[in-house]
């Protein structure tokens, strides 16, 4: 347990470091300057005036764009504050279009403000080593009237709907959206105001070992902060749904996601496959984030499809919830119920697609009616956990949310919950359900944090 932890404690730095490592060509440099003798008065016109690995150099002001990248390059502004991409009425501020360039990679956004798009602030699609770093990316989904119905499609007018993306209806792919990317990188940056945060997709392809490492994502408030989700395939947005190509072997760590999802529903990070046919959640990595006020708890792991409606499982395996301080977030509702607010919640719902391989360690929640949800005919691996939310520490809701497949177990030994003597003691939060096995327990906290809002992070 504590080598197969450590390992994974590793895999962030490595990653990130590979990435990098990938984007060391460079070419010529461009410059981006309406008054200045010499440098385009446009960033889309340095775009198509680039050669592949140049390096164009925005000067602070408002450009009213928006910009598609075809080709490998770095997009630089002078800085986050002053370069400013104002994409009212248009799709989006960026779009790093892999899907019409093939094998498109190697391309940075850094140092820019990127607003008011009708859809995504940033959008990637079919692209690879891809950084976007050191931006805020604010107030986009500008598109009036989303509302989450569940159906595959919806956006009216979005570019590349039932082509490239197959968006749910409340959020018309959020600020920064990853639709079949590979080894690319999230980092440092400030998401605000749009309908959900970073949203990680695989309609055109696999989306597999992205990290997004470090960003603040605060007042959402549509959708989830971070949030990985199995799609059907483009083009099968209607029965049979095609198995997904699925969305596999990212690491979300170290973000700030806080108040995101409060008013239709969605966690601070989230897994899911949408039940439009065979979803794809496979060895995912949630570590040391904060994860404090949102909507459907901490982290919700949700798979809809499956054997209780006669059709074949999603595949939802060996995802990874480390380290995480996880406080004061809502409830989770509909097939995923919880009977209260919510820090962790792993729930096949009413399909009963098996959650298989998933381990919840490290981790400090408070201020939760259930820290740690369980519905899942699968067993899941409950560790070193410091379970301080002074209610219920685990509970099996199974029964609650009227599940027809009821068959996991609950491994919950070796946790802390919250006083000395163990679950149901005076002080000390308690289990729900007859499955859940947590003796031992641990005597000390797994961790010394006595308070960690976020706060310091914004």
């Amino acid at each position: 347990m504590c080598k197969s932890c450590f390992r994974l404690l590793l895999i962030p730095c490595c990653v990130v470091i590979c990435v990098s490592l990938t984007q060391t060509l460079t070419g010529a440099t461009l410059c981006v300057d309406p008054h200045q003798f010499g440098c385009y008065s446009t960033i889309q016109a340095a775009v198509n005036a680039a050669s592949p690995n140049d390096v164009i150099k925005v000067a602070a002001g408002t450009y009213k764009e928006y910009v598609t990248i075809g080709i490998p390059l770095s997009l630089i502004g002078e800085d986050t504050e002053s370069t400013i991409v104002n994409a009212a009425g248009k799709a989006h501020g960026f779009f790093v279009d892999g899907y019409d360039h093939a094998g498109l990679k190697n391309v940075t956004i850094e140092h820019f403000t990127v607003e008011n798009a009708d859809f995504e602030g940033i959008l990637v699609v079919s692209a690879a080593d891809v950084q976007i770093r050191h931006n805020e990316v604010k107030d986009n989904d500008a598109t009036p009237g989303l509302n989450f119905t569940g159906e595959a499609t919806g956006c009216p007018g979005q570019p590349g709907n039932g082509i490239y993306e197959n968006d749910e209806t409340g959020d018309c792919g959020g600020a920064i959206h990853l639709v079949g990317t590979s080894h690319s990188v999230v980092s440092e940056n400030v998401i605000t105001g749009n309908a959900d945060g970073v949203l990680i997709s695989d309609e055109t392809e696999e989306s597999h070992d992205n990290v997004i490492v470090k960003n603040t994502v605060k007042d959402n408030p549509l959708e989830c902060g971070i949030v990985l989700a199995s799609h059907p395939p483009a083009g099968h947005t209607t029965k049979p749904y095609a198995p997904h190509h699925g969305v596999n072997n990212n690491t979300v760590a170290e973000n700030v996601s806080i108040g995101n999802g409060v008013k239709i529903g969605g966690s601070g990070a989230g897994l899911f496959s949408d039940g439009m046919g065979t979803g794809h959640v496979v060895g995912n990595l949630i570590l040391r984030n904060v994860l404090v006020g949102n909507g459907l708890g901490g982290v919700a792991m949700h798979s809809h499809v499956g054997p209780a409606f006669g059709l074949p499982a999603d595949n939802f395996y060996g995802n990874v919830i480390i380290g995480n301080y996880i406080a004061k977030n809502l409830a989770d509702t509909f097939d995923t119920a919880t009977p209260g607010s919510v820090g962790i919640n792993i729930n096949s719902g009413d399909g009963g697609s098996p959650i298989y391989g998933t381990v919840i360690s490290y981790n400090v929640i408070r201020e939760e009616d259930v820290d740690i949800a369980i519905n899942t005919p699968a067993e899941v691996d409950i560790h070193l956990n410091d379970l301080r939310g002074g209610k219920i520490g685990v509970a099996d809701v199974c029964a609650f949310d009227k599940a027809t497949v009821c068959k996991g177990k609950i491994i919950a030994t070796e946790n802390y919950w919250g006083c000395h003597d163990g679950p149901g003691a005076a002080g000390c939060t308690t289990v729900s359900g007859s499955k859940i096995t947590f003796d031992p327990w641990l005597r000390e906290p797994v961790r010394n944090e006595d308070h960690h809002d976020g706060e310091d992070h914004n």
